[in-house]
Formats: structure tokens, C-alpha cells, sequence
């Protein structure tokens, strides 16, 4: 896990880390960002750059390192087995150049990453290099399958419902939301991926009704984002604050959750949303909402893009609250598909066949 960006895919890494050291003997963790340490178990060794330096790079240099170090520790530990969560090409090409198994894990939908011809033609190649692809929902599975020609294995986001709700109750002095407003909130990267430009737009509609819009994350577009909504005059109404460890206090505080994507794995935030009995409204992207909405009956889905349609579906929401009570109970309920424990017993699963191939 070569750079540490505090978004969906980061929480899987610490959730499924954590849970694979208490299984298995001598985990270790490759990465630029030593700053992880403190999320993960004291029996997981950490290897990596000790120079602080990597903390301010990008991405890229983050990726390099790391898989020089890969190189370097799978030369000098013949039974390793390679678990990569990230830069997972490259890790591949790596693990394969050494005679080691791999299993990588795919997040997000390859809309994202494999639009132009020849990135279709190189992964094409690519995605046959690991012994197994992980992806984190069906939908995900069948894209992927189809477009490259794998066959990739389904094991969805492990959620630990109790972790959240215990997290959710502690306290917070913060006091944007007011009583009498319906409260929106949205938690992600500030990234054209996330597109919180087309909630912003949709707010901008709206602004004569009482509503709120608090935006959680951090990000290449923050800038952008605040000078919209300065130009728009909406800063009474939306507020932007930093990423949160813990912003499962906000959540609670929070009547509807939003999510404008262009793109997506599985989000981990509808399943929190879900699980703090928030009603929801999503863009219907590639992939994972429609799959955990099961098609709109647990909540609204919109097309990307569409902030029109988006503010009309907030609207009829503050006119018809009482209506969506059963849509967010049933939601709850059909959580159990994404059980922690159950979602765990398929990684062990899979690396003890591994481990004793």
C-alpha cells in the first residue's frame, strides 16, 4: 500500500490488515507512508523509506519505492505471498519476474483507468498476471471479466456495523447544522472523480429552501469547489471542512447522505450512510450504488452528471420525509451481505489456499 490517501480503499487496508495479522504469522506492510503505523496492529511489520521526505510526494515516486523495496523483499523471502491493494500492475509484474504468487485487489470501476485503446490492450495482459483478482461487488466483477477476460473473485467491503455506531455517538461541538434545516452531507476525496461539483450545482437550485450541505474531505479541487460556492453565494448553506478519522459524528448528525461519482468500486460511505439509518441519493455510476440500492429500493439513483434531477429528488424529500422511513429501515437491514466476519472468512479463505498450494 504504497501511498495513503485516507479515502474508501485506505479503510479496507487497515480493516483487512488488521483482521489477516490475527490469522496468519508475519504480515508485513510495504509503504511510503509511516504515518500508518499508528492504524495498524503492533504485530505487523512495517517496511519502507524511514525519511519523511515521502510524506509530501506524489503518488508516483510513492509507487517506485515501494516496489523497489517489493523487489528487494520477495529476493530475500521465498515463501512470501503478495496481497496488493495498490499500483497493483506493477506489483504484479514483480511478484511474477520473482516466481512468487499474487493476489491483487481491484476498488474501482475501470471506467476510471482503461479508457483509451492501448490501456485496454495493456491490461488486458496485466490483469491475467496475478494467481487471483479481488473485486468488491458483482457489478465491478462482470465488467471487469467482460472487458479484459478474467475471472476475477467477489468479495464485498468487510463492514464492522459496530465500529461505526460506537464511533458515531462521540461527541462533537461542531454546530453548522440547525434544527429546523433538512441536513445533507457528503464524505470523500475533493476529486473530479467525486464530481461535487454537480451537488454544489444542485444546492445552487435549491437555495431558497432550508437545507445544508456539509463537505467532507480534501482534495485537488477543494480551491475550485470554495470559489463556486463564494461565487454562488452559498457559503451560509454549504461548508467545506478537512478530512476526518472519525466523521461518523458528523454522519450522525446528517438527515440525507449525497454521492455524485462519475465512478466507484464498491463506496464504503453508502454502506456508513446505510448503517447510521440515512436515507441516500446517488449517481447510478460504475460501480457499486446501484448494487447496495438494490436498483433504487433502497434509495434514489440519478444519472452522473445530473444535478437537475438531483435537486428535484432532495425537494421531494423535504416534502415527503415520512415516505422514505421504510426505504432507510430496509436499507439497514440488508446490510448483512456486507457482514464483517463473513467478509473476513473469504480472505482467509482464499490465502490459506495459497499458503498451502
Amino acid at each position: 500500500m504504497p501511498s495513503v490517501e485516507g479515502g474508501g480503499v485506505e479503510k479496507n487496508f487497515f480493516l483487512i490488515s488488521n483482521n489477516l495479522c490475527q490469522k496468519f504469522k508475519n504480515i508485513s506492510v510495504i509503504t511510503a507512508d509511516k504515518s500508518i503505523k499508528k492504524s495498524l496492529n503492533n504485530k505487523i511489520n512495517i517496511i519502507g523509506p524511514n525519511s519523511n521526505i515521502w510524506k509530501s510526494k506524489s503518488r508516483y515516486p510513492k509507487y517506485f519505492i515501494c516496489l523497489v523495496y517489493l523487489f528487494l523483499f520477495l529476493l530475500f523471502n521465498r515463501n512470501a505471498i503478495v496481497f496488493s491493494f495498490q499500483a497493483n500492475a506493477y506489483a504484479s509484474i514483480v511478484s511474477k519476474l520473482l516466481c512468487k504468487k499474487i493476489i491483487t485487489r481491484s476498488n474501482s470501476s475501470s471506467e476510471g483507468w482503461s479508457k483509451n485503446y492501448f490501456k485496454k490492450i495493456l491490461y488486458k495482459i496485466l490483469l491475467k498476471l496475478p494467481d487471483q483478482v479481488i473485486v468488491n461487488s458483482y457489478e465491478f466483477k462482470k465488467e471487469l471479466d467482460n472487458k479484459f477476460g478474467i475471472k476475477s473473485l467477489v468479495i464485498y467491503n468487510p463492514l464492522n456495523k459496530s465500529e461505526i455506531i460506537k464511533k458515531s455517538k462521540r461527541k462533537t461541538s461542531f454546530k453548522f447544522f440547525k434544527k429546523n434545516k433538512l441536513k445533507l452531507i457528503t464524505i470523500g476525496r475533493l476529486v473530479d472523480q467525486k464530481d461535487q461539483f454537480t451537488m454544489v450545482k444542485s444546492i445552487d437550485l435549491l437555495k431558497d429552501k432550508k437545507i445544508q450541505l456539509l463537505i467532507i474531505g480534501k482534495g485537488s479541487n477543494q480551491k475550485k469547489i470554495q470559489e463556486y460556492i463564494f461565487k454562488k453565494k452559498l457559503s451560509k448553506i454549504i461548508k467545506i471542512i478537512s478530512f476526518q478519522k472519525n466523521p461518523y459524528k458528523y454522519l450522525r448528525l446528517a438527515d440525507v447522505f449525497l454521492l455524485t461519482s462519475k465512478f466507484e468500486g464498491l463506496p464504503n460511505v453508502l454502506l456508513e450512510a446505510q448503517c447510521l439509518k440515512k436515507y441516500i441519493i446517488s449517481t447510478n455510476c460504475p460501480t457499486g450504488p446501484k448494487e447496495i440500492l438494490l436498483n433504487g429500493t433502497l434509495g434514489d439513483l440519478i444519472k452522473i452528471g445530473d444535478y437537475k434531477n438531483l435537486s428535484k429528488k432532495i425537494n421531494f424529500y423535504i416534502n415527503n420525509k415520512k415516505k422514505f422511513k421504510k426505504k432507510i429501515i430496509n436499507a439497514y437491514k440488508n446490510l448483512n451481505r456486507f457482514d464483517y466476519n463473513y467478509n473476513m472468512n473469504k480472505y482467509h479463505k482464499i490465502i490459506k489456499n495459497y499458503i498451502y498450494y
